[in-house]
């Protein structure tokens, strides 16, 4: 075990050269520097952080869903049938072979069996008061941390001067205002990665997960390696964007549709200037160039610039596909959904019924009324997960 701890906590890793941990173990009188430690209290803290959104979501959140007259509603339910719900388990989507095989096996009719599926995907979808107080609470926690985060920074000599992130590095005192970033941030991702398991089911769950452990990984990995300086300024350009994404779907939810056009708009001006301006040309070009020019390059140096390319490279493709939903905000005055975000789109029952109607008027043309009712699973309520 000892020479595994050895191993993972190599100096010639995690410090640059000339530098040991014992140097690190004695700061001077008063001060103290980050300690991988520090972060074991974000798990209990997330889950304090879980306790705190249920009480927000049941004392304000709802209560300001009733306001906006925005209800739980009640989904209609299939029919239990044991056949069926066994190929449902394994597939929520049967192909068009497997729905002919069941229509023969139930001696049903093909579009009853296709709408069995269609209503037991829909009858577990989150209702509009769901995703509104989960909207909410994070609209509550991005705006109080980035107001925190903006106070601090804000008369940080390492905001105006990023030169000043690698002076005296790796020996950079511990801050309380850093601390208390630092954990604040942890606990909650922490808490999101938790609740995946319980919050609306998306499409993109895996992708997400796997975004909210890298993002945990990032901040714990900056913590450790005393990189505190660059990674508040980080976190701050990333928090900054998702305040408006979140206002933007609250408008949705409550069918203020100007509103969250509007939002979707301002959301992706300012995550073009955080993400594709501000976070290139001012956080990666010092973590590459002015480290370089300061403190050297050494093997951890290498990984965290990798990993905030990557992270670049995220962010381009996100503002492609952001981009494309807020032209179509401005250009035809309604924000297109986002076909990553729900298991459903909330248009299904609708969908159901407008088959309906149109195969009452032409019995003979079942087959391409389905064809063009499903295509409302292409959009989604200007949602889209935090980045």
């Amino acid at each position: 075990m000892n020479s595994l701890s050895a191993w993972f906590w190599s100096e010639s890793f995690w410090l640059p050269p000339n530098v040991t941990w014992a140097e690190l173990e004695h700061p001077p009188p008063g001060e103290e520097y980050p300690r991988a430690g520090h972060l074991l209290s974000c798990l209990p803290l997330a889950f304090g952080v879980l306790a705190v959104r249920v009480l927000f979501e049941r004392l304000v959140a709802k209560p300001c869903a009733h306001i906006l007259q925005i209800q739980a509603g009640v989904s209609r339910r299939a029919q239990a049938n044991a056949v069926l719900e066994r190929v449902f388990t394994s597939t929520t989507s049967p192909d068009s072979w497997q729905i002919e095989g069941l229509s023969k096996q139930m001696d049903w009719d093909v579009r009853k069996v296709q709408r069995w599926f269609r209503l037991r995907r829909s009858q577990d979808k989150p209702s509009t008061l769901t995703k509104f107080c989960e909207s909410m609470w994070r609209l509550t926690f991005y705006t109080g941390i980035f107001i925190y985060a903006i106070r601090y920074l804000w008369v940080s000599p390492w905001t105006w001067d990023t030169r000043q992130c690698w002076y005296n590095y790796p020996f950079q005192t511990l801050s309380p205002g850093q601390y208390n970033y630092y954990v604040a941030e942890l606990a909650f991702y922490w808490s999101l990665m938790l609740s995946q398991f319980t919050d609306i089911k998306r499409k993109d769950f895996i992708i997400m997960f796997v975004h909210h452990l890298a993002t945990i990984t990032l901040i714990t990995f900056s913590y450790c390696n005393n990189m505190l300086r660059v990674g508040t300024l980080v976190m701050c350009v990333h928090d900054a964007s998702d305040i408006f994404l979140e206002f933007a779907k609250l408008a949705n939810y409550a069918k203020y549709q100007w509103i969250c056009d509007t939002g979707f708009v301002v959301f992706s001006i300012v995550f073009f200037i955080t993400r594709l301006v501000i976070y290139p040309f001012w956080i990666i070009y010092s973590v590459l160039v002015e480290s370089w020019e300061i403190i050297g390059p050494y093997r951890s140096w290498w990984l965290l610039n990798g990993l905030l390319l990557v992270l670049q490279t995220l962010h381009v493709i996100w503002f492609y596909l952001i981009a494309r939903i807020a032209i179509k905000a401005i250009f035809k005055g309604k924000v297109a959904k986002d076909d990553r975000s729900d298991i459903e789109s909330s248009s299904e029952e609708e969908t159901d019924t407008n088959v309906k109607i149109r195969n009452k008027s032409h019995p003979n043309g079942s087959e391409q009324s389905l064809k063009e009712g499903n295509g409302t699973n292409s959009f989604v309520n200007g949602e889209t997960q935090d980045h």
